[in-house]
């Protein structure tokens, strides 16, 4: 097993990563508030890995609650049934919510628990690539409203972060791969080393060969935890974890939330990203077609739905990252680095939202 450490003082966490661990009570057991454990899981994930979880936890009060799954059940209703459960079970301010599931479960975990009786204990027991190597870390929070995605949240570290590398035996081909997106998106804008590792190493990835596994994931965990511990409510340098994003979100809301996965829209948004910042001048335009070829082999999109252009930017304008009624992108300077840039050219931006047009 690998674990490195989340280090924000009295908030500090480890994240585990190894094979098999999700049913080790002891693995658990010290990251648990009491003896009250709620567990929340979908309907897909709970049949395969819920049992070795409710048999490492069979001395503990345990209550189960299952939620269908996918993005379009992100939001606030998911989250009230959530609250009518632990009212129902009588849990309090001793209980410990596990997420059992990829990027949605948790969020709507991690938000419970930062609201349940103004906030209680959580664990990450992430079961896809893309919450393995993202979305369990670092405490973020939040559900999906009609305007757009996560914009109802909160920050809410969790006790720890378990992840078991078996549970991506049984995803899916197109959400493992979903998963690479968020991989490519460290290596393009943080760790050169990591973009030219999955370059040479991306048919090991694809065959979810262990040992490889285990290595992306803790690569991109530490890289993740480093920005975490400098910047942990994204006042700076967190932003550039969003590299990206700012398209991918906009792609999300822009043809109804779950129509395509969130990986596959950051994906279309790395090359977005890339392209623009080719326009401004910042890389060279050889990066634009790396970062596709690397995108390509991964069988992941590399161009945005046709959604339309003005369509895009109108719902740019709900980014998190506008400061002072201005759009604030992460864009790549380098390979393995990125910046925040503001006050992007007009005809630039259009130029690269027009592949939001289609053919």
């Amino acid at each position: 097993m690998h674990a490195l450490n989340v280090p924000l003082g009295p908030r500090s966490y480890p994240v585990l990563i190894g094979r098999g661990v999700l049913g080790q009570e002891d693995l658990l057991a010290p990251y648990l508030d009491g003896r009250q454990v709620f567990i929340l899981s979908d309907h897909n994930v709970a049949p395969l890995w819920l049992k070795p979880l409710q048999t490492a936890l069979a001395e503990y009060d345990v209550a189960v609650h299952l939620i269908p799954p996918g993005e379009s059940e992100k939001n606030l209703e998911t989250l009230s049934v959530v609250f009518d459960v632990l009212a129902e079970n009588h849990f309090n301010r001793d209980v410990t919510v596990l997420a059992l599931g990829g990027g949605v479960v948790g969020d709507i975990a991690g938000f419970a628990a930062a609201c349940w009786q103004r906030g209680v204990g959580f664990i990450q027991l992430p079961t896809t690539l893309l919450a393995q190597v993202d979305a369990a870390v670092g405490g973020k929070t939040a559900v999906n409203i009609p305007a757009g995605k996560n914009l109802v949240g909160a920050f809410h570290q969790p006790n720890a972060v378990v992840i078991d590398t078996n549970t991506l035996s049984t995803l899916g081909r197109k959400e493992y791969c979903a998963g690479l997106g968020e991989v490519v998106k460290y290596g393009l804008g943080l760790d050169a080393g990591l973009f030219e590792w999955l370059e040479d190493n991306l048919d090991a990835v694809l065959d979810r060969d262990p040992d490889t596994l285990e290595r992306a994931t803790y690569w991109c965990c530490a890289l993740k935890a480093t920005i975490v511990a400098e910047d942990e409510r994204e006042a700076g340098r967190r932003a550039l974890l969003n590299l990206g994003h700012t398209f991918a979100h906009a792609i999300e809301t822009g043809i109804a939330m779950g129509s395509w996965l969130h990986g596959d829209a950051v994906a279309a948004g790395l090359v977005m990203a890339t392209e623009l910042a080719a326009r401004l001048g910042l890389v060279d335009r050889a990066l634009v077609a790396r970062v596709e070829a690397l995108l390509t082999a991964a069988e992941l999109p590399t161009r945005p739905p046709p959604i339309g252009a003005a369509r895009m930017k109108s719902l740019m304008a709900l980014d998190k990252k506008i400061a002072g009624g201005k759009l604030r992108l992460v864009l790549p300077d380098a390979l393995g680095s990125s910046r925040v840039v503001a006050d992007v050219p007009d005809a630039e931006l259009d130029a690269v939202l027009a592949l939001a047009d289609g053919p």
